[in-house]
């Protein structure tokens, strides 16, 4: 697994009482960018694409807080735990699928999130970005060996096939399997439900 090892348990943890053992190997760090007070007022909707994001924003945030939408559960659930109701998940938790559920028009639009995250909530929704925080890429001194490696993001992708391990992968999604084979992995499943369900699904798939 090649999460950030404050996101990891609850993947880790479900892949143990499947049966399967787990080996952490983060390959990505998490910067913050600033502590500069985020003012929100005078939008209709914040746009938040990660976890990550959800704990920057809710920390940095001022003014009144307007209609939230997240990306996926994961990002809804990180959001709910600092309080803030997530007024729109959509059913493909992609930035294709979110910006397709967006009311139109959408109004002012913020999207929070990290300083590499594609733009196309950005470009599809006329909005404003803030970048949160940077993803640092980690090179762990003896990277394990697997069956499988469990990438859930681009940034993931990118950081793990700069290791140069040759492990089959299982991906979160599109954007990840897209960066995944780019960076010259082998994908051998992709999560249909772009979350932890669909995480857990693919790795029993994988290795069924």
């Amino acid at each position: 697994m090649t999460r950030p090892r404050p996101q990891a348990a609850p993947l880790a943890e479900r892949l143990e009482a499947l049966g399967h053992k787990v080996v952490l190997c983060p390959v990505l760090g998490i910067e913050p960018l600033g502590d500069e007070p985020i003012d929100l007022d005078g939008y209709d909707w914040v746009v938040v694409t990660s976890a990550n994001g959800a704990d920057e924003l809710a920390r940095r945030r001022r003014g009144p807080l307007p209609r939230v939408a997240a990306i996926g559960p994961g990002t809804a659930e990180a959001l709910a735990g600092h309080g803030i109701d997530a007024d729109l998940v959509p059913l493909v938790s992609t930035q294709e699928g979110l910006a397709a559920e967006m009311p139109r028009p959408p109004g002012r639009v913020l999207v929070a999130a990290a300083e590499d995250a594609r733009r196309h909530l950005v470009e599809a929704l006329d909005a404003d970005f803030v970048p949160l925080y940077r993803t640092i890429p980690i090179r762990p001194e003896r990277p394990p060996d697997g069956d499988l490696v469990v990438l859930a993001s681009a940034s993931a992708a990118r950081a793990f096939a700069a290791l140069d391990r040759d492990l089959p992968a299982v991906s979160i999604g599109p954007a990840t399997t897209r960066a995944a084979e780019e960076a010259g992995l082998t994908v051998v499943r992709e999560a249909e439900q772009h979350d932890l369900d669909g995480l857990v699904a693919a790795v029993e798939r994988a290795a069924g």
